[in-house]
Parts: C-alpha cells; sequence; structure tokens
C-alpha cells in the first residue's frame, strides 16, 4: 500500500500517525507546500505574537520522528494535479508520485480585501509561520496597529499587540466583535474586554481603502475616516482551498464532500481538516470546521480510515482561544436556522462565567453548544450534553450551583 499526504498542517501530521496505528510498514510520502514540517496553526496568533512560546512549539513532531516512522517528506514543493485514475500527484516541480491511497489536508486560505492600497507593504495577514514571524517582528517595534476584522483572529492579534504596548484600533463592520458568532450580548463582554486593555473600538464600519506612499500609513473606514497606522492586520475570514480535490472529480460544496468515514466521491481519496466537510450523525447534518481539534482528530480519524479501521468520525466540534487574562473554550454547534437562545450562568462581570445555547424542547431546553471563560474542567460535561442530547431545566442550567455533570 502506498499513502500519499497532501498538507502541511497538524490534519496532515495526524493522519501519519493514524496510519501507522494499523499499518506499520506501508509507504507513506507526506508532501508541503511550504518549506516547514507539519504545524500547528493556532498558536501562530496566540503563543507565538504574545512571545509565549518559542517558534519550535508549533511542530507536533520533529524531523527525526518522520524518519522513524519511514515517512518521505516532501517540502516546499506542492502537488499540483491528481490523477485519480492512474492513481498519480504530479508536483509542482514536475515530480510524479503514486499512490493507492491519498488525503487532502489542503486547508484554507485567507480571504483578502479587495479595496484601492491593498497591496501596500505593511499589510499583514496571518495563516503561515513566515507570516506570524514578520508580523512578530514589527509588533516588537510598537507604534500603531489596525487591526481589520473582529473575529477570532482579529481579537487575538489585537491582544498580543496590546502586549507590546502597542496603540491598537479594531475596525469591524458588526455592531460588536464576535456578533455573528456569539451574538450581541457576548460580543458587546467581548468589546468590553478589549477596550478594557486599551483597545480602540470602531465598530458598525467597514474599510473602503488604505493610504501610504510605499507603505500603508493610514486605514479609511466608510464616513471618509483615516485611522493612521503603522502596521496593519487584516483577518476577515478564511476559504477551504477545494481547487485540488475539486480538480479529481471531488464533490465540492463549501468544502470536499466526506462520508463518516472522512472518504470523498473519487474512489481511494480521503479529506480532513479545514478543508474537508464530513457527514455528521450526531448533527443530522455536513459540518465543516475551522479550528485546531477537528484538524487533531479528523486527521487522526483519516490516516485510521485509510489504513482500513472501522472509523466513523462524529466529533461534537471545540475549539479554544486566549485573549489577555480571559481563556475560553466553546464546544457545539449552532445552526443558523436553530433560533438558538442564549442562557448565562455566573456573572459576566466578574470575568468568569458560561454561556449555553439552547432550544427549547419538552418541558426544559436542549443544549446545542457552550462555552465558558476561566471556569475549567468543565467542557467534558457540556459535551457530554450535547451528544446525549440531554433536556434540561433552564434555571438549573444557569445556577453555577449546580454541578453540570448533575444535569438529566
Amino acid at each position: 500500500m502506498r499513502y500519499l499526504i497532501i498538507g502541511g498542517g497538524l490534519a496532515a501530521a495526524k493522519a501519519v500517525e493514524g496510519i501507522r496505528e494499523h499499518d506499520r510498514d506501508s509507504d507513506i510520502r507526506l508532501v508541503t507546500e511550504e518549506a516547514h514540517l507539519p504545524y500547528e496553526r493556532p498558536p501562530l496568533s496566540k503563543d507565538v505574537l504574545g512571545e509565549k512560546a518559542e517558534i519550535e512549539s508549533v511542530f507536533p513532531h520533529p524531523a527525526s520522528w518522520y524518519a522513524d516512522q519511514g515517512v518521505g517528506l516532501v517540502l516546499g514543493d506542492p502537488v499540483a494535479s491528481i490523477d485519480p485514475v492512474g492513481r498519480t500527484a504530479t508536483l509542482h516541480g514536475g515530480g510524479l508520485l503514486p499512490w493507492d491511497r491519498a488525503l487532502v489536508a489542503t486547508g484554507s486560505q485567507v480571504r483578502r480585501l479587495g479595496v484601492p492600497g491593498a497591496d501596500l507593504p505593511g499589510i499583514h495577514y496571518l495563516r503561515t509561520i513566515d507570516e506570524s514571524l514578520a508580523l512578530l517582528s514589527r509588533l516588537r517595534e510598537g507604534g500603531d496597529v489596525v487591526v481589520v476584522g473582529g473575529g477570532w483572529i482579529g481579537l487575538e492579534v489585537a491582544a498580543a499587540a496590546r502586549a507590546h504596548d502597542c496603540r491598537v484600533t479594531l475596525i469591524e463592520p458588526q455592531a460588536a466583535p464576535l456578533e455573528g458568532v456569539v451574538g450581541p450580548t457576548l460580543g458587546a463582554w467581548f468589546a468590553q474586554l478589549h477596550e478594557a486593555h486599551g483597545v480602540q473600538l470602531r465598530l458598525g464600519t467597514g474599510v473602503v481603502a488604505f493610504t501610504g506612499d510605499g507603505r500603508v500609513n493610514g486605514v479609511v473606514t466608510e464616513g471618509d475616516v483615516t485611522i493612521p497606522a503603522d502596521v496593519v492586520v487584516v483577518g476577515v475570514g478564511i476559504r477551504p482551498r477545494t481547487e485540488l480535490a475539486a480538480s479529481a472529480g471531488a464533490q465540492v460544496e463549501d468544502g470536499v464532500l466526506t462520508d463518516a468515514r472522512l472518504r470523498t466521491s473519487v474512489d481511494g481519496l480521503w479529506a480532513a481538516g479545514d478543508v474537508a466537510r464530513w457527514d455528521s450523525t450526531l448533527f443530522g447534518r455536513r459540518l465543516r470546521v475551522e479550528h485546531w481539534a477537528n484538524a487533531l482528530d479528523g486527521g487522526l480519524a483519516a490516516g485510521r480510515s485509510m489504513a482500513g479501521a472501522d472509523v466513523i468520525y462524529d466529533p461534537v466540534p471545540f475549539f479554544f482561544s486566549d485573549q489577555y487574562d480571559a481563556g475560553l473554550e466553546y464546544a457545539g454547534y449552532v445552526p443558523p436556522d436553530a433560533g438558538a437562545e442564549l442562557v448565562v450562568r455566573g456573572d459576566p462581570r466578574n470575568g468568569e462565567f458560561m454561556a449555553f445555547w439552547v432550544v427549547p424542547e419538552g418541558s426544559g431546553v436542549r443544549l446545542l453548544a457552550g462555552m465558558h471563560v476561566n471556569t475549567w474542567d468543565t467542557m467534558d460535561a457540556v459535551q457530554d450534553l450535547i451528544r446525549r442530547r440531554a433536556v434540561v431545566a433552564t434555571a438549573a442550567l444557569a445556577d453555577p450551583s449546580v454541578p453540570l455533570p448533575e444535569l438529566s
């Protein structure tokens, strides 16, 4: 058996582990686009920018581990095309790799702003190691930093920039950061968190242009307001890199569609990580999740599935974020059409609380998702309630004195 893993993220690294659990001897080739070993991306906006950890911490395995596992590494020469009939992959440099089973773990790419001045030096996006290190170098210099986008990446970058004593302005078209994700109530809490740490918020407005003479020096918002900028960081979302799988004939719709075993519509081809949109039995729909836990668990599940194990991939989605002294974790999935209501446990003003998104069911409510802020060791119970589709009393869910595991 010849395995081919296409990708340089955590999903690719974990797929090797999954294969080797069930197939110790077959040939494995791992091909990356960047000239780095497979690495994790969440630390780039958290630990690396905040200088809480060295860059080496982003690599789940050293080069010696891949050698010990008998993995042939092809770094910095990405796959240009896949032939599902001849079972070969052509590299950008012209090389040809044969395969019997292949994994597409091509991840996502950032969405870019298409406004005047968007190509000026000093405008940063954050997706790769090299981009993180380049931005860290600029943050160390201080000055005026403008963050465009109030999502998770934007907020984490804003927190890191404040840790370097930069003057930070954050621009977000919605009325509050993360409003589309956590709603207006918690969005307002995140706004207050960042304002309390010195971030200037420009909410309800978008960016129409960047100014500069050879280098960015300002950001123009709707209403013709120009904000001074020595550094600009744009975080306006990502999109799955489906082109390679689509060109091989795989079915694509907001991600590469897979079954519960992470198999695509093309025989012999699997997908995992940001790029995969898998069939979830638990949630009764296809899901695509752009977070660390999906790369970790999905890559491992894909590797096991490729090696012939009877795998059903059906996790409760999970992610985490660190901003200043607020550490949070989130588990679950809230469909856009769910009409979910918010239940808060504890007092957000104290910086320690939980939030739950629920829908009415029977004599109580059913949990779709839960988040904690500085209320540790709670996510296992949250995921258990979601997986069991437990119906609980709203008052008990909101009461911090009632242990979560005791909710029916």
